[in-house]
């Protein structure tokens, strides 16, 4: 599916590979890479941002693992099967064990599954359970839908047909986990998710294998006999203050690979890295979001002009204060390309007219108009910010867009950063009391969890979704896309997620900005580096030269 909508993507496709180079490397050499501190404890129920994702994806094998191109193939399944896109039959694969000895069977995934669906567990990613019969965000209920059939067999049944359900199952959300990890009241015991027990290609190397803010170091898990072993011998994933830091390092030897380039160094990093270069399209998306919804923020009077008419107006006045083409080449040096939807070119079903997407395109007049129309109901007063994290090379391009609006709009406008990603994300996310502390805008994205439409939408827009971190709801939406997700047919399920982007289109819960490339590279003593789908190296490929 990715690879079909190649023509349509991103400028200036370099290498993205070293090659399938014939040398093996030193089986013991350790990999070293860039990553980013998890937001939190490395739980899979509970981890829905990128530098835990990585990591995730090292420690545990699912049911299904994603090859480079975004197809699905099995991992820890046998097999996975239905008849009514409704029940489905999952067969666990004999011989799987955890780094404890443990056996990787159905209670591994039907345990850790019922975990992350528990309303009172508040896992971040509970959403990705909604369709198993027997959900509830409101209260605590039993996953009836789950039913173990035997030691390695069990059923899903879900509340309503949904073809792209198998297709979901290589995402983290789904990972199993040992008894180990649970209390005798089935909740995570303390302290696992600082040092988890998983069933994938790697396992903490050693006790002391993360130092938070530093790195976290892993070793190969010997125990593993997926499709995934590693030809290395570890990864050691580097938590750099900034990424300009980052790719110092790679040019002088100290990095292997980076999956990052500073804005800085756009126009020079293909010519300083030569064949070693990566410039690819992947399922990235890039956003800020403005509040919908302000009864979860701790201050909703940061976001009054933004609620009702006014903040229709004014959201869409933004929007087109925005020259994205402008940004996207100077910045960006063509390794962006402006967005004309929520989703992304390398994904089946992708389109750039749907009606309403001239709210994407720079027009200075019309922005000025309806930012006029906007203070004609309440006159504008204060600052417009975006908050981003300054350890992600963000701040040129949140620069750039806010003196676009400065410019535009004649409003002040500035970037809020703060120094982590995990700092940042600490602010967005519901605190213990189901607050938000967020007091501006702030920049959102999304790499994909699998392939598939539906998960660049309802994940981020759905009423109650994981990551709907600026509570927009419409049930306009909900409904379309619920029609889409339950449609057998691959083209018609296609046309009703354009629908719903259409009233995305008119709400504007997030402003759409551009796609964005993977931009990368690495050292001269590794090989066989690919970048997949949705622009995360293939780790365990990774060889190195003694």
């Amino acid at each position: 599916m990715l690879v079909s909508a190649s023509a349509l993507v991103l400028t200036g496709c370099a290498s993205g590979s070293s090659g399938d180079k014939a040398s093996s490397g030193d089986t013991s050499a350790v990999i070293t890479a860039n990553g980013s501190e998890p937001q939190n404890p490395l739980v899979p129920t509970n981890t829905n941002e990128t530098g835990g994702g990585k990591i995730l994806e090292a420690l545990f094998a699912g049911l299904e693992y994603y090859e480079a191109d975004g197809s699905p193939k099995n991992d820890m399944a046998e097999s996975i099967t239905t008849d009514d896109s409704q029940t489905f039959t999952i067969k666990v694969a004999k011989g799987h064990k955890f780094t404890n000895g443990e056996d990787v069977n159905a209670d591994s995934f039907i345990n850790a599954w019922k975990f992350g669906a528990l309303a009172s567990n508040a896992q971040l990613n509970s959403y990705f359970f909604e369709d198993i019969e027997g959900f509830s965000y409101d209260e605590d209920t039993e996953l009836t839908g789950l039913n173990k059939v035997d030691d390695y067999t069990f059923t899903v049944k879900l509340s309503q047909p949904r073809s792209d359900f198998p297709l979901r199952l290589g995402y983290s959300a789904f990972y199993p986990l040992p008894a180990a990890a649970f209390d005798k009241d089935g909740k995570v015991v303390d302290g696992f998710g600082e040092n988890p027990i998983g069933n994938g290609p790697y396992k903490f190397d050693g006790k002391d294998a993360w130092q938070h803010n530093v790195k976290i170091d892993l070793a190969p898990n010997e125990d593993y006999d997926g499709p995934r072993k590693p030809k290395n011998g570890g990864l050691s994933l580097v938590f750099y203050a900034t990424l300009d830091a980052a790719y110092a390092d790679l040019l002088s030897g100290g990095l292997d690979v980076l999956d990052a380039i500073p804005d800085a160094n756009y126009a020079t990093f293909e010519d300083d890295l030569g064949d070693r270069a990566v410039n690819q399209a992947a399922a990235i998306f890039q956003s800020f979001t403005i509040p919908s919804d302000t009864t979860n923020y701790s201050h909703p009077e940061a976001f009054a002009h933004f609620q009702g008419e006014e903040g229709q107006l004014r959201r869409q006045a933004l929007s087109m204060a925005i020259d994205r083409d402008q940004i996207t080449k100077v910045i960006f040096e063509g390794t962006r390309t402006p967005a004309s939807d929520f989703t992304s070119p390398t994904i089946d079903g992708y389109s750039d007219s749907l009606k309403g997407a001239d709210v994407l395109k720079y027009n200075p007049d019309e922005a000025k108009k309806l930012w006029a129309q906007a203070d004609a109901i309440s006159p504008w007063s204060g600052s417009f910010t975006i908050a981003y994290n300054a350890d992600g090379g963000h701040q040129g391009w949140v620069d750039a867009v806010c003196n676009s609006i400065k410019n535009t709009l004649g409003i002040d406008a500035a970037g809020n950063p703060y120094p982590t990603f995990a700092e940042a994300r600490a602010l967005i996310t519901k605190n213990d009391a189901g607050k938000r502390e967020v007091q501006s805008a702030f920049r959102t994205g999304w790499q994909a969890d699998y392939p598939g439409l539906f998960n660049f939408l309802g994940p981020i827009y759905a009423t109650n979704a994981s990551s709907n971190d600026g509570d927009y709801s419409s049930p306009e939406f909900d409904k379309l896309l619920d029609e889409g997700a339950a449609e057998p047919d691959i083209d018609k399920a296609n046309e009703l997620f354009q629908q719903a982007q259409e009233v995305l289109l008119k709400d504007l819960p997030a402003i759409p900005l551009w796609y964005s490339n993977v931009t990368g590279g690495y050292g001269e003593s590794v090989d066989n580096v690919k970048f997949d789908w949705k622009s995360v190296p293939i780790y365990y490929e990774i060889t190195k030269n003694s």
